[in-house]
């Protein structure tokens, strides 16, 4: 791998400060957005020329622009990791305003500005690689995760039609579909919604036993699926998805072929919206 610049935001905890510390100790320059600077002092220290810590929370758009416009000015950024974003469950009746629109601000259009800041740069430098942390709930979606799949789905458009925007300016784009990982997302950062009495033993409550270690911890290695994330800049054409984790693969697939079976069946039905043949 070359010695590319990687903008990752989110580097505090799960995989974007897994993948910041394997990018560091291969020699490479990484810019990591916090919310808090001391949760990553450790790595300033350690890695004074090649880690560049960065004050951003993306649900302020303003700063977003402001700071990458800062950054290009220094540096050419090769790729962009839009990782930062939480997980929130509940029914969505349970759901306040404030957190429907905080995680929309958080894992969806954060990552759109994100994208739309750095692409002038990208194109004009004519090359770079943008690489989104969705999730298999961009494709499989679970009761109680009503507005994380909405976040998730919604990204996945959109980083899907900028592929095809991007293409011809040497811009490659990978969506990440990671299953269950042992990281802070489940076990540290998840949040909850405030339970309604009616919803009390529905399905929309079935993440809590999820969000319990004692139940079991989640089959995903956040440190091998870093890895996984970092080679992939290296494959050309970029992948457009990567699902990391059998169990995701496996639950995706699925879900994917009834989605296929149920359309197949609707043929008569769409064609007979149609005008009739010659009118």
């Amino acid at each position: 791998m070359e010695n590319k610049t990687w903008l990752i935001t989110g580097v505090s905890s799960g995989f974007g400060h897994a993948m910041t510390a394997q990018l560091l100790a291969q020699g490479k320059t990484v810019i990591g957005t916090v919310r808090n600077a001391a949760k990553v002092q450790d790595l300033v220290a350690q890695y004074p020329k090649t880690f560049i810590s960065k004050i951003l929370d993306v649900t302020d758009v303003a700063a977003i622009h402001q700071v990458v416009d800062d950054l290009t000015k220094d540096y050419q950024i090769d790729v962009l990791v839009n990782n930062a974003g939480y997980g929130l469950f509940g029914a969505a009746e349970e759901l306040s305003d404030a957190e429907v629109n905080q995680i929309i601000a958080t894992d969806l259009t954060g990552s759109i500005q994100m994208v739309r800041a750095i692409l002038p740069s990208m194109r004009a430098q004519g090359h770079g690689r943008l690489i989104q942390i969705s999730s298999y709930g961009g494709q499989v979606a679970f009761p109680g995760n009503s507005m994380y799949h909405a976040a998730k789905f919604g990204i996945e458009g959109f980083m899907e039609a900028v592929a095809q925007e991007v293409a011809s300016f040497n811009i490659g784009v990978t969506i990440v579909e990671p299953g269950g990982a042992r990281t802070e997302f489940r076990y540290g950062s998840a949040q909850v919604a405030n339970a309604l009495p009616a919803y009390e033993g529905n399905p929309a409550h079935a993440f809590q036993k999820m969000l319990d270690p004692a139940n079991g911890l989640a089959p995903g290695d956040p440190v091998r699926m870093a890895s996984r994330i970092i080679e992939s800049v290296d494959q050309e054409p970029a992948p457009l998805r990567m699902v990391l984790g059998s169990e995701a693969l496996k639950n995706t697939i699925a879900t994917l072929e009834k989605r296929v079976a149920d359309f197949k069946a609707q043929k008569d039905l769409a064609a007979s919206t149609d005008f009739p043949a010659g009118e």
